[in-house]
């Protein structure tokens, strides 16, 4: 993925799914939508990874779900409205549900995806469209166009990285002056 254009400097920590401790000295953001496949291999190949580091309180993932207008991605906007941002232990579980089972829900017509929600998460609509709206802008202002994007301060990468890549930004972020103050982006 070429980040050149990408203005890291407009991402914020504001909105989004916060999965972990707040005070957590490493933040990752994530611009996802649950129906691409990339995002899927991203979930899936770094949750183990940073779901270790988030039990240990050195890592707050937040999860921007990204709506997008492209035909293949809104069937995932249809299932970011489902997930309750009030609650991230839920909505992480479900997002692991809908990684999990993409390829059910993924084939079913758009106007058959909230009944899934609701029949096997039990998640019905929330009121999530100012936050969709928000992240929105930031993507808008930051200039990212694709899901998987990730940040981790300096870093922006997409799926391509691997476990072990993704655990080095990590470690070399944590070995910096531990006296400093946690990141704020």
């Amino acid at each position: 993925m070429d980040t050149r254009n990408i203005n890291a400097d407009a991402i914020t920590t504001e909105e989004g799914i916060h999965i972990g401790s707040k005070s957590a000295p490493i933040k990752v953001i994530e611009f996802l939508n649950l129906k691409c496949p990339y995002c899927k291999e991203w979930w899936e190949k770094s949750s183990p990874v940073l779901d270790k580091y988030v039990d240990d309180g050195k890592v707050e993932r937040i999860v921007k779900l990204f709506d997008k207008d492209k035909p293949s991605l809104r069937k995932g906007n249809v299932l970011h409205a489902h997930l309750d941002y009030s609650d991230p232990k839920k909505a992480k579980e479900d997002i692991d549900y809908y990684v999990e089972h993409l390829e059910n829900w993924g084939n079913l017509p758009e106007e058959e995806i909230a009944a899934f929600a609701r029949d096997k998460r039990g998640a019905d609509k929330q009121s999530n469209q100012k936050v969709s709206e928000t992240i929105i802008k930031e993507t808008d202002k930051a200039n990212v166009k694709f899901v998987p994007t990730v940040f981790i301060e300096d870093y922006i990468f997409d799926e391509h990285i691997t476990e072990e890549e993704l655990k080095n930004i990590i470690e070399t972020k944590l070995k910096r002056d531990e006296d400093r103050e946690p990141n704020t982006f």
